[in-house]
């Protein structure tokens, strides 16, 4: 996969923040509170995978552990 596909596949916290009507800061502060599912971190930079975020979505936007749990356990 090109790197421009993958980045394409993870989102920033202000295009998270579009995704979700609200602010970046609020996305830090569910992350912080673990209202989220679990980020990826690329080169120091904080990333969402935007397969995870539709499907966490779809499902009712769980909290991280259970979001975790509904997948079938932690991502390596």
């Amino acid at each position: 996969m090109s790197a421009t596909k993958q980045n394409a596949q993870l989102l920033t916290a202000k295009s998270l923040a579009e995704i979700l009507s609200t602010s970046v800061r609020s996305i830090w502060r569910y992350r912080s509170s673990g209202r989220l599912p679990a980020t990826v971190c690329v080169a120091g930079a904080i990333r969402w995978r935007r397969t995870d975020i539709e499907q966490w979505i779809s499902w009712g936007c769980p909290d991280q552990k259970t979001f975790q749990a509904m997948q079938g356990g932690e991502r390596p």
